[in-house]
């Protein structure tokens, strides 16, 4: 089969791809390097490819075994939540922890993009939650890869054994103490599914108080246990108040502007803070979980080497704002 139409048959797949890598590695970056060379693997040995299966199963069975050999060297990514007990005090002083392999959050498109099926986005959110993430990180990466195949992408169980090479008895086995991992330590769930316009009205609505440094107007739109996270500070907080205080406290201490993203299928902003000069810099990704139209769970990523993934610019003007 002639190799110049591999990228177009691989296209489709790519968003999907991008979502399995992430998944397996907790981190945008590596999950976009794995796609990249999943592709250029595909597009090297399409000649090969002998069409006993779907295209899609052989592309993912190059990325699974992509991500289990980078797995062998890199360390668990994790968030602040996952490393110690929550502060209730907003003036509790802040731990840096840069040596830690954290989390990053996931570019998606959000719930109102033209070309988004609602249910795609839907199963696409429940996937990619940060704190299901952040679970499957804990498991072993076989069981990791096996789980995130049958009981995420739907692939059936010989599938996935032939993927990692093993049998399908060991394969089950996998599956079964990665089954018996998450549900032994089982991150969160969401109490009410919101509706398209309620994550939307829940973003503008933030989005307006934050700009206008009201915390009064910003506390009302969380949940009273909602958790708040920092990475790369390890320090994180719970409950309504404790962020008040450390908005009041430290958040709004300098002006602050944000544009509206979607990250892991949630509301998310892109947040500018004033340097010394007067320019809106890049300073962090927020991520946004709601329940019931409330916020439950605010990550903040300081990390502003992250705009680039969301193809937002690094400094705010006039004309982009």
């Amino acid at each position: 089969m002639p190799t110049d139409d591999f990228d177009a048959l691989a296209a489709p797949y790519r968003q999907e791809l991008l979502a399995h890598c992430y998944r397996m590695l907790g981190s945008v970056h590596d999950a976009e390097d794995l796609v990249q060379e999943t592709l250029l693997r595909g597009w090297r040995g399409y000649d090969r490819f002998d069409g006993r299966s779907s295209l899609r199963t052989w592309l993912y069975r190059i990325a699974t075994n992509a991500c289990l050999s980078a797995l062998a060297s890199t360390h668990r990514r994790v968030l602040p939540s996952g490393l110690g007990t929550a502060a209730e005090d907003g003036g509790t002083d802040l731990v840096h922890a840069d040596e830690v392999a954290w989390l990053t959050p996931l570019p998606t498109p959000g719930r109102t993009a033209p070309a988004q099926d609602p249910s795609d986005v839907t199963v696409l959110r429940a996937s990619t939650r940060l704190a299901l993430v952040a679970a499957f990180q804990r498991l072993p990466a076989r069981q990791r890869a096996v789980l995130l195949l049958v009981d995420v992408v739907g692939f059936r169980i010989a599938e996935a054994a032939e993927f990692l090479g093993t049998s399908v008895n060991a394969c089950r086995s996998l599956l079964q103490r990665a089954r018996a991992a998450l549900a032994a330590d089982p991150p969160a769930e969401d109490e009410v599914r919101p509706g398209p316009e309620v994550d939307e009205e829940v973003l503008r609505r933030y989005l307006e108080a934050f700009e206008a440094a009201d915390t009064r107007r910003l506390a009302e739109l969380l949940r009273g246990d909602v958790t708040y996270e920092m990475p790369p500070i390890a320090t994180w907080f719970r409950g309504r108040d404790a962020v008040r205080d450390h908005w009041k406290r430290r958040v709004f201490s300098k002006p602050r502007r944000a544009l509206p993203l979607w990250a892991n299928g949630c509301p998310a902003m892109a947040v500018y803070m004033e340097d010394a000069h007067g320019e809106m810099r890049a300073h962090a990704v927020e991520v946004l979980e709601t329940e019931g139209g409330l916020v439950s769970r605010v990550v903040v990523f300081l990390h502003p080497e992250l705009f680039a993934h969301f193809g937002v610019p690094d400094v705010l003007t006039g004309a982009t704002a």
